[in-house]
Formats: structure tokens, C-alpha cells, sequence
């Protein structure tokens, strides 16, 4: 039975409980700090530190901050990386695996894109769009097929069907997942899972 105090007289009940359950599912056993920040709060402040300081040093050394939309993706890739360590998604085989995956069917898609030119019946904005979401789903069922299931390596899909792309900007893309794979491996012992 829902707390009085949790019912908005103007809402009809159905919403108040669905709108409700939405709300509870933010709270982080009543906080809004996870409660292992306090006990770890050096180790937190590393960590995000030392992202900070990957990504710079794989921006500078690959100098591909023109191609934001998919260098994006080798941010959340960071987090991921260096925010929980441990899990599976954040393993070599996932990180370039992955990205493998999204560049393979994201460049393929483009290309389709490009061959079909006028021989289905959207043009080519709406077939980018078209077959960019069915890059991401594409990429999603290999990935969980060859369990290498990294998201970014989705975004990496999309983005390459989306925009226009050429070999240094795949090299940069894998050369970036590569850097960060390896200097998550080479720092390992000293992370801790943050999530």
C-alpha cells in the first residue's frame, strides 16, 4: 500500500505508482553518495585522476580530436576501464573485441549505404539513419555471440555509419581502445572497483 505522504492528489493512482517506482529506482540505498565513497574517497579521486591522464594521453598521441563523435566513445570506454576493472566488459578480449565488432559492421553498413545510392527508396540521410540503428543491433548480436560485449564498440557502429569515416580514422578509433587496454592491463593492481 503506497504512504499517504507519497501520493500527489493530482495524479491519477496509476501514474502516482508508476512515477513513484521511478523515483525509488534513483535512490542508492537512501544516499546520494555511494556508500563506499567514504571509505575510499583517495582511491576514487585516483582513479578519475588517472582517466583524466589516459585520455589526454591518448588524445595528444593519436591527435584525433576532429573526430569527436567517435573518439567520444573512447571516453566512456575509460570509464569503464578504470571505473570497474574487474568486470567482464572491461577486459581486453571486451575493450578491443568490442570495438573490433563496431568498426567491422559499423564501416560495412557505411558502405552499404553508399553501394545502394538510389536503389532503395530513402535517401541517403534517412538510409544513415536506417541502418545506423541496425548497425547497433547488429553489432550488439555479434558481440553478445562472441562474448565481447563492450556498448562503446556500439556507439563506434553508429557513429562510423552516421559520418563519414576513412582507414586513419579506424586506425585512430583501434589504436585508442588498443592504448587504453593496455594501460588499464599495466595499472590493474592498483584500481578498485568504483561501481
Amino acid at each position: 500500500m503506497e504512504r499517504q505522504a507519497d501520493v500527489h492528489p493530482d495524479l491519477p493512482v496509476i501514474k502516482q505508482s508508476w512515477l513513484i517506482r521511478l523515483i525509488r529506482r534513483f535512490k542508492v540505498n537512501g544516499q546520494i553518495l555511494d556508500p563506499r565513497f567514504f571509505a575510499n574517497w583517495r582511491q576514487y579521486i585516483f582513479q578519475c585522476l588517472f582517466v583524466t591522464a589516459t585520455m589526454v594521453v591518448v588524445l595528444v598521441l593519436l591527435d584525433s580530436v576532429h573526430e569527436t563523435v567517435l573518439v567520444a566513445a573512447l571516453g566512456a570506454s575509460s570509464v569503464v576501464a578504470f571505473s570497474a576493472p574487474s568486470l567482464r566488459a572491461s577486459r581486453p578480449r571486451c575493450l578491443i573485441g568490442g570495438y573490433l565488432v563496431g568498426v567491422v559492421v559499423g564501416c560495412g553498413m557505411s558502405l552499404l549505404v553508399t553501394a545502394t545510392g538510389g536503389l532503395i527508396s530513402l535517401d541517403e540521410h534517412s538510409s544513415r539513419i536506417l541502418l545506423g540503428a541496425v548497425a547497433v543491433g547488429f553489432a550488439m548480436f555479434i558481440m553478445v555471440a562472441t562474448n565481447t560485449e563492450h556498448p562503446p564498440g556500439a556507439a563506434i557502429a553508429f557513429g562510423l555509419v552516421l559520418h563519414e569515416w576513412d582507414i586513419v580514422t579506424v586506425a585512430v578509433v583501434m589504436a585508442g581502445i588498443t592504448s587504453i587496454s593496455i594501460i588499464k592491463e599495466f595499472v590493474r593492481r592498483h584500481l578498485i572497483d568504483l561501481l
